[in-house]
């Protein structure tokens, strides 16, 4: 009977210890597996094994289980500067500070500083979405789960040209926030947003997509002349505040469709809209992140701008729908697939783009060497062309004998006197002291009596300084920040040729 037992439990035993090594030979297998995913593909994954419940329909306007299921993943972050860091960033929320360079900076305390945001988990083991602005040059960062728990994540990638940034906490098992399709969202359609406002911890607000597409010139480093931003927001006028940076933008499916970024406010709070950076856009950096370490963008090679009722008529286009292409840089990808000036590009991959900032994201999501299908319209015929994106380095080369000089701008310059500088709050600048007939000013309606303070990102105080900013650029554009003579901030893009 003994010997009986014993037999027993050794077969018990062994098959228990050989469980355990299965379970982990498995385990082992599917976290490397994992590795080569997407994040996309990671949490298709994770919802086969743990189905959402079934969400109530947007035409009842209950918002009540969307808002269950999304709230313990969006995380509140609080980050400390110190040093420059802490000047830089202003030691105040980061959304404040995004605007700050439009309505003056105030003094600042000093000593360690703190800032706060939000965050969204993409993945059980801690992976979380959030913006640039929010956690760019911290010193340290804090994320505060919904439950209270709270740990030290590290950065593992930040954009500021898309003000996106993925970051890692040390854990398992967190819950998370279905990815969604940025794409099917509808302007009319219901949203949530959900974040940490004035460090109000799982907050929510609910309103309607009020426009997709959307450039409010805020992104981006006007230091850098090689800046190119991505802006292509999804508008709403669901509440979102001062802290809601880095949150999420969901359906009524509880799906994630955008990262909260910026407000529309003249005061840094809440006015009537806030703008969230659409998802597609935000997959693909994320995923960058994770495999190269910083985002790979593949360019197209042309300068464009949306076609008005006065293009339409003087090019002779039967419709305002697409984007013109103004320019075609040599060596760039769309010249060698044969997209010349004046084409109207109608779609991307597929999709409809009706903005130049429509036609910016939809190329965003793709990389050096991706193949895409351009459909364009050239002398009234639809055509649809094949284009292989191709990587900055290779736009840089092409554009860098094509720079503009002062004598094809058209256009004098005469320094600002510090008392003018003073009377502005600037440290830099050159007025436009006349505009002629026949330059690029006039062709694109810069007026005389415009202030401008950079070109290109370089700081500009005299006509030396503009003809030596004007060669900075890469891709041949032309960018100025300035100031109409109330005051008012002024930004303008064109091609220099």
């Amino acid at each position: 009977m003994k010997e009986n037992m014993r037999k027993i439990g050794f077969t018990l035993l062994t098959a228990f210890i050989g469980g355990a090594v299965a379970i982990g030979a498995y385990k082992l297998i599917e976290n490397k597996y994992q590795e080569n995913l997407s994040f996309e593909e990671r949490q298709k994954v994770y919802f086969a094994n743990n189905p959402m419940p079934a969400i109530s329909s947007a035409d009842n306007l209950d918002f009540t289980q969307a808002a269950a299921i999304t709230t313990p993943a969006v995380v509140h972050i609080k980050t400390t500067y110190e040093g420059t860091s802490a000047q830089r960033r202003g030691g105040g929320d980061p959304m404040e500070d995004m605007f700050e360079e439009f309505f003056g900076r105030r003094g600042r305390p000093q000593g360690p500083q703190m800032a706060s945001g939000s965050g969204v988990i993409i993945t059980p083991d801690g992976y979380i979405m959030t913006n640039n602005h929010v956690v760019e040059n911290a010193n340290k960062i804090e994320v505060v789960l919904n439950d209270k728990r709270s740990f030290e994540a590290k950065v593992i990638g930040t954009d500021a040209n898309t003000d996106l940034a993925l970051i890692k906490v040390s854990s398992s098992n967190l819950p998370i926030v279905k990815l969604g399709n940025s794409d099917n969202v509808q302007v009319g359609e219901w949203v949530l947003a959900v974040g940490n406002p004035f460090n109000l911890t799982s907050t929510v607000t609910a309103g309607i997509v009020s426009a997709k597409g959307r450039s409010i010139g805020i992104l981006g480093d006007r230091s850098d002349a090689n800046s190119r931003p991505i802006e292509a927001f999804i508008q709403t006028d669901a509440a979102i505040n001062r802290g809601n940076s880095g949150g999420a933008l969901v359906n009524t499916k509880g799906e994630l469709v955008g990262i909260n970024a910026a407000i529309a406010s003249q005061t840094g709070n809440y006015e009537g809209y806030g703008f969230a950076i659409p998802v597609n856009l935000a997959k693909k950096v994320m995923d960058d992140f994770i495999k190269f370490g910083s985002v790979q963008r593949g360019y197209l090679g042309v300068s464009i701008g949306d076609v008005t009722a006065e293009i339409a008529k003087e090019k002779g286009l039967s419709t305002t729908q697409g984007v013109i292409v103004a320019s075609v840089i040599e060596g760039g990808a769309a010249a060698a697939a044969g997209i010349k000036k004046d084409d109207v590009i109608t779609k991307i991959a597929g999709v409809r783009v009706n903005s130049s900032a429509e036609l910016q994201e939809q190329i965003g999501r793709h990389a050096p060497g991706d193949k895409i299908g351009v459909t364009l319209v050239r002398a009234g015929a639809e055509r649809n062309i094949n284009v292989t994106l191709r990587a900055d380095k290779q736009l840089a080369l092409a554009a860098s004998n094509k720079a503009a000089t002062v004598k094809s701008l058209g256009a004098s310059f005469s320094p600002l006197s510090a008392e003018q500088k003073r009377k502005y709050n600037i440290s830099s600048g050159v007025v436009v002291s006349g505009v002629a007939g026949d330059g690029l000013f006039s062709r694109y309606d810069i007026p005389q009596g415009l202030i401008i303070t950079t070109i290109n990102g370089k700081a500009v105080n005299s006509s030396a300084d503009v003809s030596a900013a004007l060669g900075s650029s890469r891709d041949g554009m032309i960018r100025i920040n300035g100031l109409d003579a109330d005051g008012s901030r002024v930004t303008i893009s064109f091609p220099g040729r």
